[in-house]
């Protein structure tokens, strides 16, 4: 079977300047704003997949000889591919060992890349014969990875093994799902999550156990930890690609029911065009603008440590009352909370919330990575790929996996099993992510954008909000990012039909 690959790395990116107009951020991008925010659930919501305008015949893709691996001679030999690091690798390691240690048949041994972007650029630069028999890729690398031609698509394993998949999260499922196909196997889900300090909200009078829930909230309540000392900042801002300057602006829309790019997200056709330079994108923006502007927020950069954020909260000098990170990093922040690093923060002032969002919408995209079975092994090899995978996902593993870093679990019957079950109780700031995920309205803004040059365009993205909260113009910026972007598309299209 003839194979390609993307060369992301070689689509070269312009810097640009950012900027949008005006308009009530109130209502920015929303139909009619929720009269009331949904309460949390514990039970998973049924998200509609769009549907799509061209549909790939699975019998049109590579097989999954899910029985190849009863009758392996000696022990399969895997390999993985990940970008895992600190705790959440060493969990990935205690689950494998266990894998390794429970059956015979097969032998995985993990190969850490050193972060998503590592483990996506060797992966697009090798031939097909140095790669891995699986590998992990964020959720932003749908369509590029699809258009490599490489994988094994999970359904097709799920169809083959019989495997029954409707006690997992339907908007998981959906996030790796186009062209009617589930691609990859949804493990670690992540969304993003406000962490705040509680100590500074009781100093300024603010109730700690109510963060602010809308962009109005945060301003409000930012104002309030200025102005009474608490602190020197009410938020930590940020212009990541993986955070504040791209992920965020997707998650962003998304509560705002508004689409990032045309046809649905790209999920009944191909997008041409990015839609981030509209009203909703820059009242978002412009708002942001202001706070920085008004000193109620502070912008620490391109977060390159991926901690920066959280750094400042902590900052002796002048820290900053709330920040918004992943739910992944939970479990971490709270290992170094309790390790007594920072004096004067204990676990039990670090509270979570939903990402504050346009008119305090409700819901959250999928974040996190999924796992992609690599084609053209022998079937063997696929077929215990196949049998790793399922033991990543079952439901004991899940609620172990969730429990220990912070990552929802991907399916539903994770939380009636212990640790996460008691976790949950326990420490409702780990439910927060997993209720965000459920309460999204049912429509396309709610799953996320497949773009080809995705990455390409988040780093576009990054640069353009950086300027924004540097004083540059928004609705400039918003333009010359949106035309640099749908560049991108256009190349990639040209490139990969």
């Amino acid at each position: 079977m003839r194979r390609r690959f993307v060369a992301g790395a070689t689509i070269s990116l312009i810097v640009l300047a950012a900027c949008g107009d005006g308009g009530s951020i109130l209502n920015a991008g929303l139909d009619s704003p929720p009269s009331t925010v949904a309460p949390a659930s514990t039970q998973p919501g049924q998200t509609t997949v769009p549907p799509t305008t061209t549909t790939t015949p699975l019998s049109s893709l590579p097989a999954c000889p899910v029985e190849a691996l009863a009758a392996a001679a000696g022990p399969v030999e895997l390999t993985f591919w990940h970008g895992m690091n600190g705790d959440l690798e060493k969990q990935l390691v205690t689950l494998t060992d266990e894998y390794n240690a429970s059956q015979p048949k097969v032998h995985v041994t993990l190969q850490n890349q050193g972060g998503y972007e590592q483990t996506i650029s060797k992966y697009l630069q090798s031939g097909q014969d140095a790669l891995p028999d699986l590998a992990q890729m964020p959720e932003y690398m749908v369509q590029a990875m699809r258009d490599t031609h490489s994988n094994v698509p999970v359904e097709a394993c799920v169809k083959a093994d019989g495997y029954d998949v409707t006690s997992f999260l339907p908007r998981a499922i959906s996030q790796y799902t186009t062209e009617s196909v589930l691609w990859s196997m949804p493990f670690n889900v992540s969304d993003p999550v406000l962490f705040y300090n509680k100590k500074m909200f009781a100093a300024a009078g603010l109730d700690p156990e109510k963060p602010p829930a809308s962009l109005e909230e945060l301003r409000a309540d930012s104002q309030a930890i200025v102005s009474s000392g608490a602190a020197s900042y009410g938020i930590a801002l940020d212009s990541g690609s993986d955070s504040g300057g791209g992920w965020f602006l997707e998650q962003w829309f998304s509560k705002a029911r508004a689409l990032y790019s045309d046809n649905d997200n790209g999920r009944t056709a191909p997008s041409t065009k990015v839609l981030f330079d509209s009203p909703a994108g820059s009242d978002m923006l412009t708002y942001l603008q202001k706070m920085i502007a008004d000193g109620l927020a502070v912008n620490v950069g391109d977060n390159s440590s991926g901690q920066d954020n959280f750094l400042k909260l902590a900052d002796k000098s002048k820290p900053a009352a709330m920040t918004i990170g992943t739910s992944a990093a939970l479990g971490q922040v709270l290992s170094v909370v309790k390790g007594g690093l920072f004096p004067g923060i204990s676990v039990e002032d670090i509270g979570i919330g939903p990402m504050p969002g346009p008119n305090g919408a409700p819901g959250a995209l999928v974040g996190g990575a999924s796992l992609w079975i690599v084609d053209g092994k022998r079937p063997e090899v696929t077929a215990a790929t196949w049998d790793y995978i399922k033991f990543l996902v079952t439901a004991q593993h899940q609620s172990e996996w969730a429990a220990a870093t912070g990552y929802v679990p991907v399916r539903q019957d994770a939380l009636t099993l212990p640790p996460i079950a008691t976790t949950y109780q326990q420490d409702p700031r780990f439910q927060v992510a997993y209720d965000q995920l459920l309460q999204a309205v049912d429509a396309p803004s709610s799953v996320g954008p497949v773009l080809g040059p995705m990455r390409e365009v988040r780093a576009v993205a990054a640069q353009m909000i950086a300027e924004v909260f540097n004083g540059a113009d928004v609705a400039a910026s918003l333009a010359a990012g949106a035309q640099q972007a749908d560049a991108l598309i256009a190349g990639y299209r040209a490139q990969n039909g």
